[in-house]
């Protein structure tokens, strides 16, 4: 440990406008983002380092993060559509993409189409959560104590599952998945 400096010890780098741009290039080749995640971070690199420019760093960051949606690098309806794609796949419901893409900064105008996606796959997602959960028909046995049933209510509705949906799937009997995989479009 004798090799590590302490933060403390560390001199601020300055930062001026290419070396933002340079910053924002590295992250946005490294990251799929959406340009107000870009913004933060770019924030975040004006505040730990001393800005040394002409132009106010504020002005900087909105300059490189318009520059890189311009060249194509950055583009908010692709970031929403992959974005939500994946956490539908990973059995996250619609109110949970909705809160991420909202966290990242998605404009709702551009996260139409992913929250449609989601809607759409909600029934499959949900029966994706149940299956790795081993929930409801891909249950070793019936749950009989009610107190475990609001759990696992619970945890679709933290998953971003309606509650109705839920317990449809957690009525179904262990074994029975073929009827709910039919209706999801899963074989």
């Amino acid at each position: 440990m004798a090799n590590r400096r302490a933060s403390a010890d560390r001199a601020i780098r300055t930062l001026d406008a290419a070396r933002l741009d340079e910053l924002a290039l590295a992250y946005v080749a490294r990251f799929a983002t959406s340009r107000a995640k870009l913004a933060r971070y770019l924030s975040r690199k004006i505040r730990e380092s001393e800005w040394n420019d002409a132009i106010d760093g504020r002005a900087a960051c909105e300059a490189v993060v318009a520059k890189m949606d311009r060249l194509g690098f950055v583009d908010d309806k692709q970031y929403a559509a992959m974005r939500g794609a994946a956490m539908t796949r990973r059995g996250l419901g619609v109110r949970r993409v909705k809160a991420q893409l909202w966290v990242d900064g998605i404009d709702p105008a551009d996260s139409g189409t992913a929250v449609e996606a989601a809607e759409g796959a909600a029934l499959a997602s949900a029966l994706g959560f149940a299956r790795r959960r081993r929930f409801g028909p891909y249950a070793a046995a019936a749950v009989t104590d009610p107190a475990l049933r609001e759990r696992q209510v619970a945890a679709f509705a933290r998953a971003g599952h309606s509650l109705a949906l839920a317990r449809r799937i957690l009525a179904t009997s262990p074994g029975d998945e073929a009827a709910l995989d039919a209706e999801a479009g899963l074989d």
